[in-house]
């Protein structure tokens, strides 16, 4: 699983680093005339996914004192990841009727491409964890299981909030 995590960390580092050397060309970001993003509603889903993720932790010390005892963190922090993702596909749904699309600029591309590389990553990662959660439903959830997956919803966690400052740019006014 961490040669996993450095490869996917690689793999963003690419996107991130075009994304800036692509935004860097232009005297004005975003391109006039384009969609603005939805700072606040994602900046509010961030807020749920990083909840989710400190619930995942929960459920992994919940998992050494009593396996059982982390059933319930690790529900809610599926159910945190879910919404996350269904927000963020509501999002998409929005843009794409105000004419944001991947073909039409770098823009839209750069958004599609690295957050669309995230969503997929998530999507992977939630699935991961029902597994593993049906797994604890039926007694056969191991620790070193738990880990993997809480491994793989950290990293993506943990890069979600360096996205949204990156792609949103929360702070430019």
């Amino acid at each position: 699983m961490l040669i996993f995590i450095v490869v996917e960390v690689m793999t963003f580092a690419g996107f991130i680093s075009a994304f800036i050397i692509a935004k860097a060309q232009y005297n004005v970001w975003p391109p006039p005339n384009q969609p603005r993003l939805p700072i606040e509603a994602t900046g509010l889903n961030t807020l749920a996914l990083i909840a989710s993720g400190v619930l995942i932790y929960i459920a992994g010390r919940k998992f050494a004192q009593s396996p059982k005892s982390a059933r319930l963190w690790m529900l809610l922090s599926i159910l945190l990841g879910t919404f996350f993702v269904l927000a963020q596909g509501y999002e998409w749904v929005q843009l794409l009727n105000e004419g944001l699309t991947l073909l039409s600029n770098q823009y839209g591309s750069f958004f599609y491409m690295i957050v669309g590389a995230h969503a997929i990553h998530a999507i992977a990662a939630i699935l991961t964890l029902v597994y593993l959660y049906i797994q604890g439903l039926r007694d056969n959830l191991t620790a070193n299981g738990l880990w993997a997956g809480q491994i793989f919803w950290y990293f993506v966690v943990g890069i979600w909030p360096l996205l949204y400052i990156l792609v949103y740019d929360p702070f430019s006014g």
